[in-house]
């Protein structure tokens, strides 16, 4: 068992399009007719998530699904649980001062975040924290606990 760390920073505008964070459906939409306007809509917007979800570095929704994102988005691979919740420290310290919420930057409340990570981790769990930042940008981090994932056993590490 070992554990991917991925954290993404963006604007909230394409955090907030769900579409590109969910793997598209395994079964395309029927084939629309020419005169289909919707169908067409449908289809190309398949096309549309089909191409973009596992190239993207966008958050998925669920979070074991980063194991289908490139290897390329990996930001980090540990083998101890205690090496990905101090990398989960620096980046949580490393725009601390930029949360909207001034109450998210507590000190105290930072460490918890750390320490229930690392305790999550341990029994091979995934960690996945989102914060707002100043202005219109968004902060994601994720850790995956890898080979296998505990919520998507079948979903291979992306480092093989």
């Amino acid at each position: 068992m070992h554990h991917h760390g991925y954290a993404w920073l963006g604007e909230k505008k394409a955090f907030d399009n769900e579409a590109l964070r969910r793997p598209p459906h395994p079964d395309p939409p029927p084939p629309a007719a020419p005169d289909d306007a919707a169908g067409q809509r449908l289809t190309a917007r398949y096309r549309e998530v089909a191409a973009e979800f596992t190239v993207t570095d966008l958050p998925p929704l669920q979070t074991a699904h980063w194991l289908m994102k490139p290897a390329s988005v990996v930001r980090g691979t540990w083998q101890e649980p205690k090496e990905a919740g101090a990398w989960i420290g620096t980046q949580l310290a490393a725009v601390a001062g930029r949360f909207a919420a001034p109450s998210e930057r507590d000190e105290a409340r930072l460490d918890h975040l750390v320490t229930s990570a690392l305790e999550r981790l341990t029994w091979g769990g995934d960690i996945s924290l989102g914060h707002y930042l100043t202005g219109t940008l968004f902060h994601s981090l994720a850790v995956i606990t890898c080979s296998p994932n505990r919520d998507s056993p079948e979903l291979r590490c992306p480092l093989r």
